[in-house]
């Protein structure tokens, strides 16, 4: 069997009653803007460590210092950036998958067939840097809530496109078509 032709830029269809595989498009995480200001901690304790090293008054040593900067950049660094790179959305051929957490994953899931309305919310500032809110909403479960999404206007896009597909591959695939299947366009 060759493969379906297409218009105009679209994806390949499969062959009707074909079976589609479920293909990732994009994996994004929230815009890391959210860690400017661990990182400015972190310039901040190294600049302080390497300045106070060794000119401490009497009282104090330097194994406090180096403990007291540890526990700061372990509070203020460490655990705001493993909470941002544990939260992560997968977009694939067939859902949306939200999943975060480090030690303790909580995953939620979207089918773009069931099909589902885009809200686009941008301030002032994610106009700026090209970031966005993104909320799903199915209109049966609680709202699919994509916040601080860099490039918003391309994953907008992205979804709508794999909403549209979807949906016209299970209107396709529900037709019963009572003979052999219609003739592909030349």
């Amino acid at each position: 069997m060759t493969q379906p032709t297409t218009y105009g830029g679209r994806p390949f269809m499969p062959a009707p009653g074909a079976p589609t595989p479920e293909l990732r498009v994009a994996r994004i995480r929230t815009h890391a803007g959210r860690l400017f200001w661990s990182a400015l901690v972190l310039i901040a304790v190294a600049g302080a460590v390497g300045f106070f090293s060794g000119n401490l008054p009497d009282p104090f040593q330097d194994w406090m210092l180096w403990a007291a900067a540890g526990a700061v950049v372990l509070l203020l660094v460490v655990i705001p950036f493993l909470v941002w790179w544990g939260h992560v959305f997968t977009i694939t051929t067939r859902r949306v998958i939200e999943r975060s957490g480090v030690f303790a994953t909580r995953r939620r899931e979207l089918t773009h067939v069931r099909g589902y309305t885009i809200t686009v919310r941008r301030g002032i500032l994610q106009r700026m840097s090209g970031a966005g809110t993104l909320v799903l909403a199915d209109g049966v479960d609680a709202p699919l809530r994509m916040a601080r999404i860099p490039s918003v206007e391309l994953v907008h896009e992205v979804l709508v496109d794999q909403v549209e597909v979807n949906q016209i591959l299970a209107h396709r695939d529900a037709q019963q078509y009572p003979g052999p299947p219609p003739p592909l366009p030349a």
